[in-house]
Formats: structure tokens, sequence, C-alpha cells
């Protein structure tokens, strides 16, 4: 009988203990941010929804994380080849107006310039000559000018007959007509000084990119290339594509870009040219975002047309977070880790067949860098 009493005393005292500590536990908050993970900017969402990484798009994009948009599988894509080039205008190429010699060099490769810019100045007797020829043709309107003025008068005087004030008159506009093409020469020329000085000068804003006239050197006619400039903010990306392509691509079509074998660009078609003679189409995009210097090797993947199956996304969007496929939808608090239902996976890309609805604007490259912060946070919640 002690030990059953002994037993029943015991089971009761157990009993209460886990009713305490339900309690306790009931008492608690449902969850607990640690100053650890507030530091590295993981919370935990709302009911119903999955882990948030408090990150701004700003903030993303500079660790090398890109935000894009759903799009609908069933469209035709095409892989093409491209580079990263200069757009329309933002790069010149600078010749001397006219032969000479460089007396000075006044900038250097890399130096930036604007417009108006001094690059070179080279001395030219052409230059000269031409100055010389303006300076006779103002001589020669001066004195025209004045023997219309005084045929005018003694015409009023009645000295002079009309026929002559019409002949002095005639000159004098002669005379101004030559001075108008003697100056246009010499604007056409840059301007040169009587001692035949011409300064070639930048026309356009952007950076020195080549220089090819040195002091002492002889420029003739058929050599006139001095410097080249470019604006190296004025970029695009321009792709080659098959002859096919011109009935598939059209003017605002997106496309996702892949350069030096890893960072990710997003740009929009702005031209599609017909095929040229070598059976090629060019097409050219606005890039978004940070854009690698001109030259860059790039390759896209065109989505030609909406297409009307899934929502798809690249297959570097869907990420596992805490064993379920996931993808980090763009919210105001951050990116949160949505769960989704993934379909078939080809190109490149994968079918999203239920958790968004198409309005989303998801990480794409680089997402998984979020799934590693929440990993990060968690072992810091584990400390």
């Amino acid at each position: 009988m002690k030990i059953e009493k002994h037993w029943l005393m015991t089971g009761a005292a157990v009993v209460a203990a886990l009713g305490v500590g339900f309690a306790a536990a009931r008492m608690l908050p449902a969850t607990t941010a640690s100053p650890a993970a507030a530091e590295e900017g993981h919370s935990e969402g709302e009911e119903g929804g999955g882990p948030v990484v408090a990150l701004t798009p700003e903030a993303a994009a500079q660790a090398g994380v890109t935000v894009i948009a759903l799009q609908r599988g069933g469209g035709t894509e095409l892989k093409l080849p491209g580079r990263v080039a200069f757009a329309p205008g933002a790069e010149a190429s600078v010749d001397a107006p006219l032969a000479g010699a460089v007396t000075r060099v006044h900038v250097g490769l890399g130096d930036r310039v604007s417009i108006g810019s001094p690059l070179v100045t080279l001395r030219s007797p052409e230059g000269a000559a031409s100055r010389a020829t303006a300076d006779a043709a103002q001589a020669s309107v001066d004195a025209a000018r004045a023997a219309e003025r005084r045929d005018r008068t003694l015409f009023e005087q009645g000295w002079v007959s009309q026929a002559r004030l019409d002949v002095t008159a005639a000159e004098a506009r002669r005379a101004e007509a030559e001075l108008r093409a003697a100056r246009a020469r010499v604007g056409a020329f840059g301007a040169p000084g009587s001692n035949g000085l011409t300064v070639v000068r930048s026309p356009i804003a952007g950076v020195v990119t080549r220089l090819s006239a040195a002091p002492g050197q002889v420029l003739h006619e058929e050599a006139l290339q001095v410097a080249a400039v470019a604006d190296p903010r004025r970029v695009e990306l321009v792709f080659e594509a098959p002859p096919s392509a011109a009935d598939l691509i059209r003017t605002g079509d997106t496309l996702e870009s892949t350069i030096a074998g890893s960072q990710a660009v997003t740009g929009v078609v702005t031209a599609v040219a017909p095929a040229n003679e070598n059976g090629v189409v060019i097409v050219r995009a606005r890039a978004t975002g940070e854009v690698p210097p001109a030259g860059s090797v790039v390759s896209a993947r065109v989505s030609a047309g909406t297409g009307t199956g899934a929502w798809s996304v690249p297959l570097d969007a869907v990420q596992t977070v805490e064993g379920v496929a996931s993808v980090f939808v763009v919210e105001a608090d951050g990116f949160r880790a949505r769960p989704v239902v993934t379909g078939r996976a080809s190109d490149g890309r994968i079918e999203i067949l239920s958790g968004l609805t198409g309005t989303e604007h998801i990480a794409g490259a680089g997402a998984f860098l979020l799934k590693a912060e929440l990993a990060k946070g968690e072992a810091d919640h584990g400390h």
C-alpha cells in the first residue's frame, strides 16, 4: 500500500508540473525576435506568410539580387548572342578638319571632356589661307558698301543715274555673299587664326577612349583622325538574331540577359532591324540597372510574346526554404519567402502552378543570397 501511495503521489506531481509548464508556455509571446536576428534584418512573417528578409530592392540590387516581373509560359524564346555597345550618338570619332602639323595635345586617354573641350591644336597652311581669304572678303565688303553709300548720295543729289546705283548695290551684295562663303569655310576648318593655328574640339561630352595624335605629327588628308570620345553612361544591348526572329520579336518585349557568365541584366527591346545582307537581324534593347562597360559580351533569352501558359520564372528564383519550394516576393518590409507549387522546368525557366497571382515582383538572379540570409538568421536564433 505504501508503494502504491508513493507512485500515485509521484504521478500527481508530474501532471501538476506539466500543467504549470503548459500554462507558462501559453503566457509566452508567439515569436520573440532576438537582437541578433534584428541586426541581421530577419523577421517572421505574419500569420499565413513566410519569413522576411528586411532588405530594400535598392540594397538588394547592390548585393547582386535582381527584381523581376512574372512572365507567362508558352511564348517563344530565343537565345541570342550580343554585346554591350554605345547608344547612337554616344560615341564620336574626331577628325581634324584640315591637314597640318600637331603642335599640342590637350588630353590623355581616360580624360573626361565636355562639349567644346580642346583635344589637339595643329598648325595648317590651308587654315591660314582660309583666314586670309575671309579677311580679304571682309575688306571687299567694306569697300563695296562704301561705294554704294557714295553713289546713293550722289543719286539723291542728281549726279549719278539709277543704273549706276544699281550696279554698285549689286557689287555690294556680291561682296557680302563672298564673305559669307569665306566665313563658312573658316568655320568648317575650326576657325583657324591668321597664323594657321586650329584647335580641334570635342563634339560631345564623355571620356577620351582613343588618342591617335602626338606633338609634331603631320596629319594628311587621308589620315586626319586625332581622337575618339564616348559617353560611358549611354550604352545599350545589341544582339544578333536569325531572320525568323524578325516575325517573333517585337518592340517592348522583355529580355533577360547574362553578362560575363553571371551578372543578370533585364532590358526592353527598343528596335528590330530587318535582316541585313548576311541574313542577321539586329535587335537593340534598353538595359535597366547597372550595365558593364561597352564591349562586354552578353547573351540573352528573349521572350517573344506573352504566351498563354502558367506563370514562369527563372530557375534561380525558386529556392527551398524550410523544405518547401519558395520564391522571394517584394513587399513593403522586404523580401518575403512565399511557398509555391512548381511545374515543368525547361530552358532555364520553371512554371509556377500556384502560390502567385502574377502581379508580384520577385527576386530573380541572386535569390540564393536571400536564402542564405534567412539561414544565417536561423543560426543566430539557435545560439
